[in-house]
């Protein structure tokens, strides 16, 4: 069903974030906004606006994630980052805030350990990064770990598997909220027709 209401969309960045993990939803979201979806897409930083992600680009928020904006989605990306977050109780109380105040909350990756860290997947059925779950059993033990999805959607909460997954699942959200035919625009525009040159030898 489309939904014509204005909607947002925040993802968190921090140091060590996985590039793909949230460029790739970020090309989705706003190129749906491109194609005359009512969003605004922006950054949050933590601690501060400026990071390095875990192969090296260097970013600038939007906002930092203590003073921006309350989404009405936001996205919590994975990588190597998110292993020292995960023993940060301030960062985890935040976070846990800005979660419960957005009406969907969306993970990449290993940013799903981040979510099952602030209690919120108790009882969930979830995913992340197949090469990662034994950080994400640790981080969310009473989460219902789903290891052959693409992305699992449990009520609000939507978690995406490892890196790529996570265009999969924001072209979902905006078929979501805007329907199926702007998902699908964005889709051809963005030539997201995954054939990759050496799939059978992809580890399932």
């Amino acid at each position: 069903m489309s939904e014509t209401a204005p909607k947002s969309v925040g993802l968190l960045i921090f140091e060590g974030v996985e590039e793909l993990d949230f460029v790739g939803p970020w090309e989705v979201f706003t190129a749906a906004r491109e194609a005359g979806a009512l969003l605004e897409v922006f950054t949050l930083g933590w601690p501060e606006r400026e990071v390095r992600c875990a192969k090296g680009l260097r970013v600038t928020a939007d906002h930092r994630l203590t003073d921006g904006p309350q989404p009405d989605a936001l996205l919590v990306p994975g990588g190597r980052g998110t292993r020292p977050l995960a023993k940060d109780e301030a960062f985890l109380a935040l976070l846990r805030q800005k979660l419960d105040a957005a009406a969907w909350q969306l993970s990449v990756c290993t940013g799903s350990a981040l979510l099952g860290r602030t209690g919120l997947l108790d009882g969930r059925r979830a995913t992340s990064n197949r090469i990662a779950s034994p950080f994400f059993r640790d981080s969310a033990p009473n989460a219902i770990y789903v290891d052959d999805a693409r992305f699992v959607r449990d009520g609000s909460i939507v978690t995406s598997a490892g890196v790529s997954a996570g265009i999969d699942m924001a072209l979902w959200l905006i078929g979501q909220w805007f329907g199926i035919d702007l998902a699908r625009k964005v889709q051809t525009y963005i030539e997201y027709f995954p054939e990759p040159p050496y799939a059978d030898a992809a580890v399932r």
